[in-house]
């Protein structure tokens, strides 16, 4: 626990906890309690009842909040339940179901962690006169109460600092996650050993509001006019057959794009929103060396005009070798040493010098070279 870094005697300390009702969180809330701080247990609520999102088993539903509330009853610390649907539906769902009409990837957990979580959620915790609000994400924060830095987490098969690139550096100031420089295995034993009855409980899944059914299926129940045939091509730009909207592909996709005949297997290489078109090629024709990242969140201190680093444009990637070149203090061109397959306009781009966070951005749709 010593990277909470307060300034107090621990007992003085007022801690918010995010508790999604999972494993990692609860953990975090009751080790922090066991260690003496003052702890409150925080829960978004971000569906309802409705049929808008199928939330049987979505992360903050109903299920998720019990689990919270009775990890909290169990160990003696006040727990508060705050309604963020509206907000959620208007920061991430909304944004997932525009993007991916325009013919992008979104990464809704990114959207969530920089609107509802760490807007909201945060702002809830300081008007509890919290002096920090403790996720469960693996990730390290290294630095003072004033100059934080954001580090990848001991395990780094569940490190999760690609979703935690649009954190700001005040944000990161106030923010914990002491479950950092544990695995998910150690984390689990601790949990055994609280007798958590969430010890147990199953991983949230990376689109929490997409259950049952798959991505297309909501996008067309929220916005069918989404669905609008159009032509798909090869790279040179010949109609080789049709698609029944763009929502239904992503760049990279060989399986269900619904041309047969071909000897070598055909994959999505680009969707053009503005022709209503889906171009297809081969393998090699994904294959990218250099791509251009706006909206920049730069969270280290480390800031030349040309860096040596890695990146990451997927979460389950390891960082790519490559160099920084900035554009301007919003676009960033990065080259790769190796090319790299599937870089899609709408994911994140996140850049690392060894195990810290540099920051990150989005792949322009326009730019991908």
């Amino acid at each position: 626990m010593e990277d909470l870094i307060l300034d107090k005697k621990i007992k003085n300390n007022k801690i918010a906890v995010a508790m999604s009702g999972g494993v990692d969180s609860s953990v975090a809330a009751v080790m922090l309690k066991n260690s003496g701080y003052d702890v409150i247990g925080i829960t978004m609520k971000l569906y309802n009842n409705s049929d808008k999102v199928n939330s049987n088993k979505s992360c903050c539903a109903g299920i998720d909040i019990n689990d919270a509330k009775k990890v909290a009853e169990e160990y003696n610390f006040p727990h508060h339940t705050i309604d963020l649907q509206n907000n959620f539906f208007n920061n991430v769902i909304d944004d997932f179901i525009e993007t991916y009409s325009k013919g992008e990837t979104p990464i809704p957990c990114i959207r969530c962690n920089q609107t509802v979580k760490f807007i909201d959620m945060l702002n809830a915790a300081k008007e509890m006169n919290a002096d920090a609000l403790v996720t469960g994400h693996y990730a390290r924060r290294i630095g003072s109460l004033n100059n934080a830095k954001l580090y990848r987490a001991k395990d780094k098969d569940k490190d999760q600092t690609y979703f935690l690139f649009a954190t700001t550096k005040d944000q990161l100031n106030y923010l914990r996650f002491p479950l950092g420089n544990y695995t998910k295995n150690e984390v689990r034993e601790i949990a055994k050993k609280f007798n958590l009855k969430v010890q147990d409980k199953s991983d949230s899944q990376d689109i929490c509001f997409v259950t049952n059914n798959s991505y297309n299926d909501l996008i067309t129940k929220l916005k069918p006019e989404s669905l609008i045939k159009g032509n798909i091509v090869d790279v040179n730009k010949k109609i080789i057959g049709s698609h029944s909207g763009i929502i239904n592909y992503t760049v990279g996709q060989r399986r269900k794009i619904g041309i047969g005949g071909h000897v070598d297997p055909l994959y999505v290489i680009r969707i053009n929103s503005e022709r209503n078109e889906i171009v297809v090629g081969n393998k090699h024709d994904l294959k990218k060396n250099k791509v251009i990242v706006k909206n920049i969140n730069w969270i280290s201190e480390v800031k030349n005009h040309s860096i040596k680093c890695s990146a990451k444009i997927k979460s389950d990637q390891k960082p790519q070798r490559g160099e920084i070149k900035f554009s301007s203090t919003n676009i960033i061109e990065f080259e790769f040493d190796e090319p790299q397959i599937y870089i899609a306009p709408g994911q994140a781009c996140v850049f690392y010098k060894g195990d810290e966070v540099l920051g990150g951005g989005w792949i322009n749709k326009e730019k991908i070279a």
